[in-house]
């Protein structure tokens, strides 16, 4: 049974969450823009329906090697920091600062600002937008969920619980309704053939794709501080959630294929649209429009709500100034903290770029740090072999080390194959060194 919401401790966090809410949270972070827009950067880097899938699994596979060493270090330390805390008490505080200021110029606040670049796109189904009025409707999204998640995480929690059964139940209508209605005749084996080898650095492009639309599930973690019973349901809701994400990117990227070829695949830009088009027409397009408007904003809702809490931590530490660490009396969220990701993610929607730049600045600058969060776990066990730990990564230590391997070969090839956004993002890291050391003696 679970315990009632803690409300004697007015400068803490409300702990009000429970199983659904770390699934849903889960759920609805990862489904965003991702699973209906980038399949075309997919196909248009590896050919082919079989590497296409290949792709899909194998980016799956990594992220659910680093969910369940996250399910591992949150069931352990369910404090509010996540990827910050858990790297910080593995690597040092210097460490834990470049995470969390990470998290804040790149990782986090990028993911909102790649979401608020995606949102125009599926938007002009609708209404017809100009660049600036997409820009424009991006920052009044944030501003939006800004302000709901300012009022209390239950407030959020409830708007994220609503928009991820819209968005899962429109995906599960999709799929349904390519399958299940007649459609045009299947494309021929040799319309879907490979047409040459695929290199290593076209893989490596292609992974960075679909770890963008996988991108976000880490960020329960920032919440696990506001779990009733985290030792428990932090590990069921991270696994489950991401299990629940692997199962529907498959069975979707299944249903394009089974109306468009891989090169139809490739040349358009609104994937889903089309493939739905092929079945159902203008009103069918119509409706997955409004469910992938839902998915969009769902996975913005997701990130406003569990980014600030890194920060908020980060300041209780001493390594933010003191007021991000500030909970907020009557609405016990950490207002300050929100606010200041509000403002960074809308400047981020100005200047960085359209769609595709956003989510590689986020890959790149995010799984540096994934890898060494999953590494922590190693490190922990050794450095902390007392710690309780109600769930145990399995295969270990292969599976941790498996995932900093593939990791790494990813952000060397980002940087390779996309050195402008990769070096932006390193960048911004960079500039953590000298604050950090700035911080450090200000103390």
């Amino acid at each position: 049974m679970n315990a009632p919401p803690d409300t004697t401790r007015p400068q803490e966090l409300l702990r009000a969450l429970g199983l659904s809410d770390a699934i849903m949270l889960v759920v609805g972070t990862i489904i965003g823009s991702g699973v209906f827009l980038v399949s075309s950067d997919i196909a248009r880097a590896v050919h082919g329906a079989g590497p296409l899938l290949a792709v899909w699994i194998v980016g799956g596979f990594f992220t659910m090697l680093g969910a369940m060493s996250l399910a591992e270090l949150g069931a352990a330390i369910p404090h509010a920091g996540g990827l910050y805390t858990y790297i910080g008490r593995a690597w040092g505080p210097m460490a834990g600062f470049l995470c969390g200021w990470m998290l804040f110029t790149v990782a986090t606040s990028g993911s909102i600002a790649t979401l608020a670049a995606a949102l125009p796109i599926y938007a002009s189904g609708f209404v017809a937008l100009s660049p600036l009025a997409g820009k424009a409707l991006g920052i009044a999204a944030i501003a939006f969920f800004t302000a709901v998640n300012l009022f209390g995480v239950r407030h959020g929690s409830i708007a994220q619980n609503v928009l991820t059964a819209l968005k899962v139940g429109g995906l599960l209508a999709m799929v349904g309704a390519i399958f299940l209605l007649p459609s045009p005749p299947r494309p021929s084996p040799a319309a879907t053939a490979i047409p040459g080898p695929v290199g290593i650095a076209a893989i490596g492009t292609a992974l960075v794709a679909v770890l963008w639309a996988y991108e976000g599930w880490h960020d329960v973690t920032f919440i696990a501080g506001e779990m009733r019973a985290p030792q428990r349901d932090f590990p069921r809701g991270l696994i489950g959630g991401t299990a629940i994400v692997i199962a529907l990117y498959l069975a979707a990227n299944l249903a394009y294929l089974h109306v468009l070829t891989p090169t139809e695949i490739g040349s358009s830009e609104r994937v889903a649209l089309e493939a739905i088009r092929r079945v159902a027409g203008e009103t069918g397009g119509r409706l997955l429009t409004a469910a992938i408007l839902c998915s969009i904003l769902g996975a913005m809702n997701a990130l406003v709500l569990a980014g600030p809490r890194a920060y908020f931590q980060m300041a209780r530490d001493g390594l933010l100034f003191r007021r991000f660490g500030h909970v907020h009396p009557r609405w016990r969220t950490p207002a300050d903290a929100i606010v200041l990701q509000g403002i960074w993610s809308s400047l981020l929607v100005v200047f960085i770029g359209g769609f595709s730049q956003l989510f590689t600045y986020v890959i790149f600058g995010g799984w540096i740090f994934y890898a060494l969060a999953v590494l922590g776990v190693p490190v922990l066990r050794r450095k902390e072999p007392a710690l309780p730990r109600p769930f145990r990564v399995p295969g270990y230590p292969f599976l941790p080390f498996l995932f900093a391997a593939g990791a790494a070969y990813l952000v060397v090839n980002t940087l390779v194959t996309t050195p402008r956004e990769s070096l932006i993002g390193l960048a911004f890291i960079a500039l953590g060194i000298p604050l950090y050391f700035l911080r450090r003696k200000a103390r």
